[in-house]
């Protein structure tokens, strides 16, 4: 009896091992084959050992100087450097490009994940909270996962988001700051008063003078993005919005929103913690 079950139980097949992030992910990108990486130039660029440098597509790590004159260094610039540098230096990863393979430096703009266990670079900055989401309307795969990945260290006051440089801004104080609109990459939120769209651009006014107040700007190239992603901008409206892109200067503070990933309405996205 006792040899009888123990060959019962050799006969039920082991559960199934979880799919690696590179099983899981991999088949929605292009393969561009794999490497090892032999230099960490900073938390979001590598240079592989076939001479290619890539830069990390779809994520901002906090910058360091590089030689840049008069460039400040980021909080948290050698700690993002020193967590990839952790994480795949001297590894073998597999390089997945973005939709638009090469920027204007002639880097290689791909998602990487580590060879030996597939693990996917992009997330695992994302969630040590040592990136943001960086996407543009030519590379915007993978986003939603970025995305979920990001708001789980912003849920959990991880890394850069326990530090005020990097602290999502409200749009109602930024439109009542004393001194010069913010110059930066901002995640901003508030809530939509109106909508308008004048000469073909749309504007989402977070205040009740777009003289002064906030504002994302859409223009007609960029609508179009929204509407193939079934984003209705008019019904944006009374809606609380986390945006996201460089703050400019125009009648008050301005986000030009080219792609859909830069709005989030998602309640999970928008506010990652009950006390955000």
């Amino acid at each position: 009896m006792v040899i009888a079950l123990l060959l019962a139980a050799l006969a039920v097949p082991a559960a199934p091992a979880a799919a690696s992030e590179l099983e899981r992910l991999g088949p929605a990108l292009r393969d561009a084959g794999t490497a090892a990486v032999v230099e960490v130039i900073d938390g979001d660029t590598v240079v592989l050992d076939d001479g290619r440098e890539v830069r990390f597509v779809g994520i901002q790590a906090p910058k360091l100087p590089l030689g840049r004159p008069g460039f400040e260094e980021w909080p948290l610039a050698p700690e993002a450097r020193a967590e990839v540098a952790g994480m795949i230096a001297g590894e073998a990863v597999a390089v997945r490009p973005g939709a638009t393979e090469r920027d204007r430096h002639g880097r290689v703009l791909a998602h990487l994940f580590r060879l030996r266990d597939g693990l996917w670079v992009q997330g695992a900055m994302l969630r040590r909270g040592l990136a943001r989401v960086y996407t543009f309307p030519d590379n915007r795969l993978l986003a939603e996962e970025m995305l979920a990945a990001e708001a789980e260290a912003r849920r959990a006051v991880r890394g850069i988001w326990a530090l005020d440089w990097y602290a999502v801004r409200d749009a109602e104080r930024l439109a009542q700051r004393r001194g010069p609109v913010p110059d930066g990459f901002f995640l901003v939120r508030g809530t939509v008063r109106d909508v308008a769209r004048v000469r073909g651009t749309t504007y989402l006014n977070f205040g009740p003078d777009w003289r002064t107040d906030f504002t994302v700007s859409i223009d007609s190239r960029a609508r179009r993005l929204f509407e193939d992603a079934g984003v209705d901008l008019e019904a944006l409206e009374g809606r609380e919005v986390l945006a996201r892109g460089w703050i400019r200067s125009r009648n008050g503070p301005m986000i030009e929103a080219t792609h859909p990933e830069q709005l989030q309405t998602d309640p999970a996205l928008v506010r990652a913690r009950k006390e955000d």
